[in-house]
């Protein structure tokens, strides 16, 4: 396994793992693909085998907080699961927001994702504190909009 950042002509294989990715990854347009790899690449590492996307992640750094990663989605193949893929992913998008000088990277995930919960706890993501209690995590209810309730996870890399 290679990990290496999003480039153009990675995209298909890139959408065709995110569709796997239903119902918590919204698969986007290959137009929206193709600006995460002009301008944001070092943060959307790529697991790959050969010519076969593997596992990605899709984050970037905050404009109006630079101090900020956002990761976006996370997808590992399934077959693939369970061998390090997603960690070996989110220390690449880590280590970049190090460099940075980044004070934390975050994530969201829908309340009812448990398999998405357990994977951010062992990989030392912190569930932040929100506003209720939904399946067993903490909540942020309208984070991403009205309706759009949130459980939000971070590492901290530097206070």
């Amino acid at each position: 396994m290679d990990i290496v950042p999003l480039s153009v002509d990675r995209i298909p294989g890139l959408e065709k793992l995110l569709a796997m990715g239903d119902p918590y990854i919204r698969l986007r347009g290959s137009s929206d693909y193709w600006l995460y790899s002009q301008l944001f690449s070092s943060t959307c590492p790529l697991a790959v085998v050969g010519d076969q996307v593997i596992g990605a992640v899709i984050a970037f750094r905050s404009q109006d907080e630079p101090d900020e990663v956002y990761v976006q989605d996370v997808m590992t193949d399934p077959g693939h699961r369970r061998r390090g893929v997603t960690r070996a992913l989110l220390d690449t998008a880590k280590r970049q927001a190090e460099e940075w000088g980044c004070r934390r990277i975050f994530l969201t995930s829908e309340p009812d994702n448990h398999a998405a919960h357990a994977a951010w706890i062992a990989l030392g993501f912190r569930n932040v504190l929100g506003d209720r209690m939904e399946h067993g995590v903490r909540v942020i209810s309208d984070y991403k909009g009205p309706g759009k309730h949130r459980a939000v996870y971070e590492q901290v890399l530097r206070n």
